[in-house]
């Protein structure tokens, strides 16, 4: 299985996912955002939170690319905003103090 690293660089998107999902990554809220993305009360740790973002963020990466009706875009940026975010969280908190 590859390492949350490995998976945040491999993640490619088209273009207008990834800058409509950087657009939002400021505004991002663990508190608010993770529980009803993942439909959990409270919100896990970075890495898990990682973990079960991807999974989602695959299921809807597999509804668009088969066109399936299923398919909500507002879900896919609103999870791409959220990995982004919780990325950033872990980056900050394994980052080695200065």
């Amino acid at each position: 299985m590859l390492d949350i690293e490995t998976r945040l660089t491999t993640l490619k998107r088209p273009a207008l996912l990834a800058r409509a999902a950087r657009f939002g990554v400021d505004d991002y809220r663990r508190d608010v955002h993770l529980p009803r993305l993942l439909d959990i009360e409270t919100p896990p740790r970075s890495a898990a939170a990682l973990m079960a973002l991807f999974s989602a963020e695959a299921e809807m990466e597999a509804a668009r690319k088969n066109k399936a009706a299923a398919y909500r875009p507002a879900r896919h940026v609103a999870l791409l905003i959220a990995i982004m975010g919780e990325a950033q969280i872990l980056r900050a908190t394994t980052r080695a103090p200065s």
